[in-house]
């Protein structure tokens, strides 16, 4: 479930600097998400082995 939101939060984030829309500082709320989800799914990833 993580790895799919932190797939498509980096996929927004691609698709708004490709766009090069004006929500600039949306763009990097969700690569920080992205970045946040992929680290918490490691890190949980890690804490069952």
């Amino acid at each position: 479930m993580l790895w799919t939101l932190t797939i498509l939060l980096l996929f927004l984030w691609v698709l708004g600097l490709a766009t090069s829309s004006q929500l600039g500082a949306w763009i990097h709320i969700l690569l920080v998400l992205a970045i946040v989800s992929l680290v918490f799914n490691l890190m949980r990833g890690r804490s069952k082995a």
